[in-house]
């Protein structure tokens, strides 16, 4: 009679695994097949195999220059995000003043607020300056949402660092940035890894500042698979094919920081 539980347990996580897997496991399937075998039939694995989408992604400069625009732009972002919140969190986590609150809560609602509202402010004043179509335009525009969960998650891991540690290092003769990057930031390194990956992630995701801001010379990959649509109809393979080249970086990411993920969720400010 025990057993039971742990059986409805198991069978209840196969169920979910394979939900969760199939979409995945689906557009893998897809990215093998000829387009004629995806339309015209419903089959579990490619009768006509090929590789044919792959290669056009990979000798196409318009499909290739996509992945290379969006990884330019996110690593950008996420390098400027965790620079400008690593000492803001740390006010946040070490400090009170007027007002300490209140700023912490507006720096939330920028995460909070649909990407549009930005839209038309950011394309007027990138095309005062000239930034119009740049790697730097996408990544200054995605810091206003990045920047505010970076401040959160990472103010979040500083606030479990006991100050004992600061007073203990200025007692000692360290100067703030000796101590801050040599005592303090490696405390806080899982912190430092989770803020990394969302950060990543949500720039890698983003599409409408990314296609708006974006024409020729910094298009990403998520305005490029547009490309895929056509007179004569939509080029189902080419689609799939680069929705799995698409979910690569992601899990490359993942794969570094999973550690510090499960720390972030076992922290609760993940």
């Amino acid at each position: 009679m025990r057993d039971k539980p742990i059986i409805w347990r198991s069978a209840f996580l196969i169920v979910y695994l394979l939900f969760a897997i199939l979409p995945l496991y689906w557009m893998l399937n897809m990215s093998f097949k000829t387009n004629t075998e995806i339309v015209s039939s419903l089959t579990l694995w490619p009768h006509d195999f090929t590789l044919r989408h792959y290669r056009t992604i990979f000798t196409d400069p318009s499909w290739y220059s996509g992945y290379i625009n969006s990884l330019i732009y996110v690593v950008i972002n996420t390098v400027i995000s965790l620079l400008v919140a690593l000492p803001a969190a740390y006010a946040f986590s070490r400090y009170s003043f007027i007002g300490d609150k209140h700023v912490f809560f507006w720096l939330l609602t920028n995460r909070m607020t649909p990407p549009a509202v930005f839209l038309l402010p950011f394309f007027q004043l990138y095309s005062a300056l000239g930034l119009m179509d740049t790697h730097l335009a996408v990544a200054l525009a995605h810091l206003v949402f990045n920047v505010p969960l970076a401040v959160w998650i990472l103010e979040g891991f500083m606030s479990g660092v006991p100050r004992e540690i600061d007073e203990t290092a200025y007692v000692d003769g360290y100067s703030f940035p000796r101590f801050f990057l040599t005592i303090f930031l490696p405390l806080i390194k899982a912190g430092v890894g989770v803020t990394a990956f969302f950060c990543f992630m949500f720039s890698w995701v983003e599409l409408l500042l990314a296609r708006t801001l974006t024409s020729v010379n910094a298009k990403p990959i998520v305005a490029t698979m547009t490309r895929t649509v056509s007179a004569s109809g939509m080029d189902w393979g080419v689609l799939a094919a680069a929705g799995v080249l698409t979910i690569v970086p992601g899990a490359i990411v993942i794969w570094f920081v999973r550690h510090y993920i499960a720390k972030g969720f076992a922290m609760g400010r993940v």
